[in-house]
């Protein structure tokens, strides 16, 4: 009969020891495991967020918006230039040969409607208030004489022939007043003021519109003829952008599409107006029609003959754009970044897109994952975005 070994007791508690130090450091390890891969995945998340203090942000001059649609495809490239209607430009002549006594504006100043822009003098202003006084009161001393020749006449005891001459020769007089009166209005003289007895030594050149002063063509003291164009008004609160459209695109172009342009004064602001009128003749050098539309968001300095470059919307395709200044490549990935501010900082993170149709500075993407509505996107440095997400990468790297 063969018979059992037994283990010490003491044997068997060292191996039960052993097992059981092995199972606990079995447990140990996966619990380590686990805990190191989620910090790697939270360290991950946190070498793609680029954080730009309030002071960074601001020297990078950063755009921050939320996305829109836009029309990307269909359109005619059209060139030309700011401009105004005729009704709102004005040139200051006077009707008589005068001298400037004072000029109260200097080019650029804002003039209202009748504001005195310059005062006028010269013996041809006085002798035509001289004139006019003259002839009113003759006109008056007619008035009486035919007055009492029609007393006479009613009466039975006049000459037909002395009514008859004193009526034509009151007549005549009040002609001569009234278009000597329509003189002085003209040269803003008060013909009241006259008959009362006053000769005024000067008179005031007046706007005849609101806008700014484009242009001053005269000096204090200088001599100017009838007719010379003292002064250029321009009232810019309807300048407008006419555009010039070549003959193959005409058929393309019509009243209310809308078209996105740039000015050089508005660097990196994009403005939009409406078409309101489509020319219906050609411009023979070259040969192009004239195309007006009213600029719906005015702002900056916006001044008649600036150059423009723009597109006019003929297709009404819209889709999801971005500025091309927003998006950074990565190898042939292409990225946007999201911006989230948090207390002074701004914290912006990459996600990934891909591009689409382009339309001058604009691109239309589209996301990979579904982004989360009114979330804000850098509009612009994501080149610099992408650098530093890099540059905090190869650092981590390196530890």
């Amino acid at each position: 009969m063969k018979k059992l070994k037994y283990l010490p007791i003491t044997a068997m508690l060292t191996a039960f020891t052993i097992i059981s130090c092995g199972e606990s450091k079995t447990e140990s390890d996966h619990v380590d495991a686990t805990h190191s891969e989620t910090e790697e995945n939270h360290s991950e998340e946190e070498d793609e967020i680029v954080t730009l203090t309030a002071k960074q942000y601001d020297a990078l001059q950063m755009k921050v918006d939320t996305l829109a649609q836009r029309n990307m495809s269909g359109y005619v490239e059209a060139n030309g230039q700011l401009e105004v209607p005729p009704q709102n430009e004005a040139t200051i002549t006077t009707v008589v040969g005068t001298n400037v006594v004072s000029i109260e504006v200097i080019e650029g100043d804002k003039v209202n409607k009748g504001q005195t822009v310059a005062y006028l003098s010269h013996p041809n202003i006085i002798q035509k208030q001289t004139d006019y006084l003259n002839a009113h009161s003759n006109s008056q001393f007619l008035k009486k004489e035919y007055e009492r020749q029609k007393t006479l006449y009613d009466a039975g005891v006049g000459s037909g022939a002395n009514f008859q001459k004193a009526e034509a020769e009151y007549q005549a007089s009040r002609s001569m007043v009234n278009g000597l009166e329509a003189q002085l209005q003209q040269l803003n003289v008060s013909a009241s003021g006259v008959r009362n007895g006053t000769i005024y030594q000067r008179v005031a050149l007046r706007s005849p519109i609101q806008g700014f002063v484009e242009k001053v063509a005269v000096k204090t003291g200088q001599y100017v003829e009838p007719q010379t164009d003292l002064m250029e008004i321009v009232d810019i609160h309807h300048v407008h952008a006419d555009l010039m459209v070549f003959e193959k695109d005409v058929y393309k172009v019509k009243e209310g599409q809308t078209v996105r342009f740039n000015v050089q004064s508005i660097p990196g602001k994009e403005l939009t107006a409406e078409i309101y009128s489509v020319g219906k003749t050609f411009e023979q050098n070259p040969k192009a029609i004239h195309v007006h539309a009213e600029i719906e968001n005015k702002e900056g300095n916006l001044i008649p003959g600036m150059y423009i470059q723009g597109r006019i919307q003929t297709d009404n395709t819209m889709t999801t754009a971005i500025p091309e200044s927003a998006i950074a490549a990565d190898g042939e990935k292409s990225f946007v970044f999201t911006a989230k501010n948090e207390g002074e900082d701004w914290k912006f993170m990459p996600v990934e897109i891909t591009k689409g149709t382009h339309d001058g500075e604009w691109i239309a993407i589209d996301f990979l994952t579904e982004q989360e509505p009114n979330t804000k996107y850098a509009f612009n440095n994501a080149y610099y975005l992408m650098a530093e997400m890099k540059k905090g990468e190869n650092e981590e790297e390196a530890h």
